[in-house]
């Protein structure tokens, strides 16, 4: 098997399902883990308290000294990185108890991978199985395999700029990647795809496994949804899709470079938040947004 999995958790939301996420880290069937929580300044000292009395060595609490932001807490996660496998787990997602022994089985089969996705289910708020438009386009887009299959190059780099269906907070990188690709501090929202292209381009293989030990929590209102009817969101992606495509384009990738232009799963996007467009507040605002990301 592959060494150890260093699980980071970037804190900042509700502490109780903070807890369950470590809970399901502490239930692994494969104790090969150390998980470190980074709290980017949460307004509740309880959390604090919480893991000052935590017992089991593994589970390390820090707390930042000021609040760095979405990339920030990210940056620091990634700096603080030293065991050969790393992942930046969701504070309200749950690794189910098979993930860690899984992960390590497969990037020990696969030794030149750079990142593996695992199966994931998706749940709502209260933890009930829910499967919105979002991740049904996801499961759309997502290559069919049978158990394990490779993927890296142009390929790659195509499905995941047609449409990104991969799962965040579900991935395991080796940490040979890390060092040298910072996380970009002018694309917060984006800033997994951003990431994972710079990955991709360097010749990192993904590893895409069928088996399902991960749950992603997706929340009714997130700061990504917030972000494109404010169109933070749909500008970032613009601005990206147009700077990627003409990088692919000098890289010699014509069919990526394309799909990077063409970006017709985040157009489509833009389409189904029209109902929340509708019922914003300032409708006017958010759908001529939308209309200029559709459209430009």
């Amino acid at each position: 098997m592959s060494g150890t999995l260093q699980v980071f958790v970037p804190f900042w939301g509700d502490p109780g399902l903070l807890y369950a996420t470590v809970d399901s880290v502490r239930a692994q069937t494969d104790g090969a883990w150390t998980l470190t929580v980074v709290d980017d300044c949460y307004p509740d000292p309880s959390v604090a308290l919480h893991f000052a009395e935590e017992a089991d060595e593994r589970i390390t609490y820090v707390r930042n000294e000021t609040n760095l932001g979405i990339t920030g807490n990210f940056e620091r996660c990634r700096r603080l990185a030293s065991e050969d496998l790393v992942m930046f787990l969701g504070c309200d997602d749950l690794l189910h108890p098979s993930f860690v022994e899984r992960a390590r089985t497969v990037m020990a089969a696969h030794p030149d991978a750079a990142f593996l996705q695992m199966g994931v289910r998706v749940i709502d708020e209260s933890g009930a199985e829910s499967m919105p438009v979002g991740d049904r386009i996801k499961a759309l887009l997502r290559p069919r395999s049978g158990s394990t299959v490779e993927i890296s190059g142009e390929d790659l780099a195509v499905s995941l700029l047609r449409g990104n269906w991969l799962y965040w907070p579900s991935l395991v990188f080796r940490r040979t990647w890390l060092p040298q690709r910072p996380f970009r501090e002018d694309l917060p929202i984006i800033l997994d795809l951003a990431f994972i292209m710079d990955v991709v381009r360097a010749g990192g293989a993904l590893v895409l496994d069928s088996h399902v030990a991960f749950s992603y929590r997706r929340h009714s209102e997130s700061l990504s949804s917030a972000a494109a009817l404010d169109g933070t969101r749909f500008a970032d992606d613009r601005r990206y899709f147009r700077e990627i495509g003409q990088e692919l384009t000098a890289d010699g990738w014509p069919r990526a470079a394309r799909a990077a232009r063409h970006r017709w799963i985040s157009r489509l996007h833009g389409l189904t938040l029209v109902p929340d467009a509708m019922r914003s507040p300032d409708r006017s605002t958010a759908m001529r947004h939308i209309w200029t990301h559709l459209t430009r």
